[in-house]
């Protein structure tokens, strides 16, 4: 059961008649440290091993250790992709980061300071986790326990990152290659990666070192274009290179050449220090940073008849007259550093009580970014973690009752200041003080139920928002406090089968930048509203799970009441060709949804399944996108119908190994009022099945190499931005241990 994941070796505890009437499964460890997720929470959980990762996935960053798992997708674009890999789940789609919650040994990866990928972009950060250094990765799906905040409505990711029992030393490298071809571009994109980590331990001390650097050439991402309707007389210089396409309205337009073609490099570094105070209680300490430097480039498509490039002045395409602007071929450069600190202090003791101490900071030590003759400083933003929890297990750990409780502190701040020819000043702050408890009750030997219960008083302080001489409003202090019930029942029917249903209320309140963080900019614009009201959830979800033989069959039926959904939806103001962002409170969402899944092994397979049908239907807006009502019976924008994953590993040998991997998602709409029908373009969200392909040999005790193919055959897909195309992978690994 070694390569069975991590959701599939808990119901393999099942195997057991009699262990199974005492204990109903949970999340299970082999080896290593138990995740923070909660393992008495009987809601549907799914994992990953490093070894699954190794043989099974071309993983060039941390987010590709959840390209197969059910219901889950990171519309990463590039390799290093650091401002728009936001994730998705079940009833959250791709503009909604703020619905899923996203950590590495505990500490927040997820980035709440804003939702969405809308004029800022506020994706988990990725980047301070390397593939080389995860042990696990576990995903819980939905709003069960009270220990997490209501961002984890969609879902919580939590890595679980190496730390050495004995000397080891690791080193990676690895480099893809895309040939890119779509619309005006063809051209090789070309990336490679280097990694070192090292680790021992030392009586009761401990530490692990991982360092990384990422060299990546990005294929364009978004293109200046022009409506054919919006041509005028023929005045201007006859150009040629315009490409004609249609929009995802179905329109006529001219693609007239790339922008947002990224050249990333980016450093991690990452120290972990661990010290075993007693045998029972361990003080941790990590410091990272994370460093790029990035060029947007872009390219003008367009040829006056001597062959110059045009990028600004009046142009005649086929007879009709337009103006190019400074925004069309907008070049950007960032110069970015991150730096993340985590502090813990717990107790391992698995009595009648352990407790746990921690704290964590993250940092935009620096953050500047150059467009058009405006620098954006983000740097000062960021954000703090208090949070002090504990175990209490009245009749040891064979009780009846498992009560858990804590107290938590989140505190985020946003500074966000632009100077040049476009002057702004956006920054304040909020806090989310919260106080929960929940109890794991085995009331009879076959049933467990936990009961659980959220308190939280958030605040938001400090607002301003200028811009230019036109805005400068400083918002007043806003306060409110919400409670969230929790409550999950599993029963163990048979030594094999497990039925298990959960509820919960999810409280999302909305972010700084949802409140504050108005931005402008030569090819964006982002329209805050300091009114917003809290996103208001109820889910459910009722599963069964069996085990037959070697393999975890499930069925999971979801739904969820949202009220008050916190949306940022962009349009195109053609005129300024610009891209506007404006965040709103949409009234009701009604989501319901069926998820198969099935994981084991067979012989020298390895293998894992999912297939998702989920209907997402706007019920209620008092809001519109163009007339009154346009968004009512219209379906949630970036929920597929149907989504299905697999990964199948095959062993030849012991040292060789070859897997295909499958992600298919069904159409979906990006717009409120569904009026992007067409997804197979720029801006549109276009339905994908594409096929991966990987073969891992270990040619010596120590050493290992992998080559392998992603997107295989070659699919065009969308989702505002082009995914890549087919692209080839290929990596060396060594390690020593």
């Amino acid at each position: 059961m070694h390569h069975i994941r991590a959701a599939a070796l808990a119901a393999a505890a099942l195997s057991s008649a009699a262990h199974a009437a005492h204990e109903l499964p949970a999340i299970q460890v082999q080896g290593g440290r138990p995740s923070s997720l909660p393992a008495e929470i009987p809601a549907t959980k799914e994992g990953i091993t490093r070894e699954q990762i190794e043989q099974g996935i071309n993983a060039s960053d941390s987010e590709d250790a959840l390209k197969y798992l059910p219901s889950l997708l990171v519309r990463k674009r590039f390799v290093g992709d650091y401002n728009h890999a936001v994730l998705s789940s079940r009833a959250s789609g791709t503009g909604n980061s703020a619905r899923s919650a996203v950590y590495a040994d505990g500490i927040l990866l997820s980035n709440f300071l804003g939702n969405g990928v809308g004029g800022l972009a506020f994706p988990p950060r990725w980047g301070l986790v390397t593939p080389e250094e995860i042990e696990r990765v576990d995903v819980m799906y939905g709003p069960f326990s009270a220990a997490y905040p209501g961002n984890s409505v969609g879902a919580v990711v939590e890595y679980l990152t190496r730390m050495p029992r004995a000397f080891e030393a690791h080193g990676a490298l690895t480099a893809t290659v895309q040939p890119f071809d779509l619309y005006g571009t063809h051209r090789t994109y070309r990336t490679w990666q280097a990694s070192a980590s090292a680790g021992n331990r030392h009586g009761p001390w401990s530490w692990w070192i991982n360092a990384n650097r990422t060299d990546s050439d990005g294929q364009p991402l978004t293109y200046a274009t022009r409506l054919a309707s919006a041509g005028g007389a023929a005045t201007g210089v006859p150009v040629t290179g315009a490409v004609p396409a249609r929009n995802n309205a179905n329109q006529p337009w001219y693609l007239l050449g790339t922008g947002s073609e990224y050249a990333t490099r980016q450093d991690h570094l990452k120290a972990k220090l661990a010290y075993d105070v007693t045998p029972t209680l361990r003080a941790s300490y990590v410091a990272a940073l994370w460093q790029n430097r990035s060029d947007g480039k872009v390219e003008t498509w367009l040829r006056d008849p001597q062959g110059a490039a045009v990028t600004t002045r009046n142009v005649v395409i086929d007879g009709r007259g337009y103006t190019l602007a400074a925004a069309d071929f907008a070049a950007t450069q960032e110069n970015l550093l991150h730096v993340m600190h985590g502090a813990s202090l717990k107790t391992h003791t698995r009595g009648v009580f352990d407790w746990e101490a921690s704290a964590s900071l993250y940092d935009y030590a620096r953050d500047e970014k150059q467009q058009a003759g405006t620098r954006f400083d983000g740097s000062g933003t960021g954000w703090t973690t208090l949070a002090l929890r504990g175990a209490w297990r009245p009749g040891g750990e064979q009780g009846a009752h498992i009560v858990e409780f804590g107290a938590q502190q989140d505190r985020y701040a946003l500074r966000y200041v632009a100077t040049g020819a476009a002057p702004s000043d956006v920054r304040g702050d909020t806090q989310l003080r919260s106080l929960w408890a929940q109890n794991a009750w085995r009331f009879a030997p076959k049933w467990k139920a936990v009961l659980g219960v959220r308190a939280e008083q958030w605040t938001a302080s400090d607002g301003l928002t200028q811009i230019g001489a036109a805005v400068n409003t400083a918002w007043p202090q806003r306060r409110e406090s919400h409670v969230s019930p929790k409550a999950s029942v599993a029963w163990q029917v048979r030594p094999d089968t497990t039925l298990k249903a959960s509820l919960g209320r999810a409280l999302r309140m909305p972010t700084v930048a949802e409140l504050y963080g108005a931005t402008s900019t030569v090819n964006s614009q982002f329209i805050n509203d300091p009114s917003l009201r809290a996103e208001r959830s109820w889910t459910g979800e009722l599963s069964a799970e069996k085990q037959v033989e070697n393999t975890l069959l499930r069925a999971t039926y979801f739904a969820e009441r949202t009220r008050d959904a916190l949306y940022s939806q962009t349009t195109l103001d053609t005129a300024a060709n610009r891209n506007v962002s404006r965040v709103q409170n949409v009234g009701r969402i009604h989501t319901q949804g069926l998820e198969l899944a099935a994981s084991g092994s067979e012989g020298r397979l390895d293998f894992n399944a999912s297939l998702t049908y989920t209907d997402s239907v706007i019920k209620e807006n008092a809001g519109f996108v163009a007339t009154p009502g346009d968004t009512l019976g219209k379906r949630q924008p970036n929920i597929a119908r149907w989504r299905a994953s697999g990964l199948a590993t095959w062993r030849f040998t012991p040292a060789l190994t070859g897997s295909v991997g499958a992600r298919y998602s069904g159409p979906q709409f990006r717009t409120l009022d569904n009026s992007d029908v067409d997804g197979a373009t720029y801006m549109g969200v276009s339905r994908f099945f594409v096929v991966d392909l990987r073969a891992r040999w270990q040619f010596a005790p120590n050493y290992s190499a992998a080559f392998g193919i992603d997107n295989a055959g070659n699919r065009r897909y969308w989702n505002f931005h082009p995914y890549p195309q087919r692209s080839f992978f290929a990596e060396l690994k060594a390690g020593f241990q």
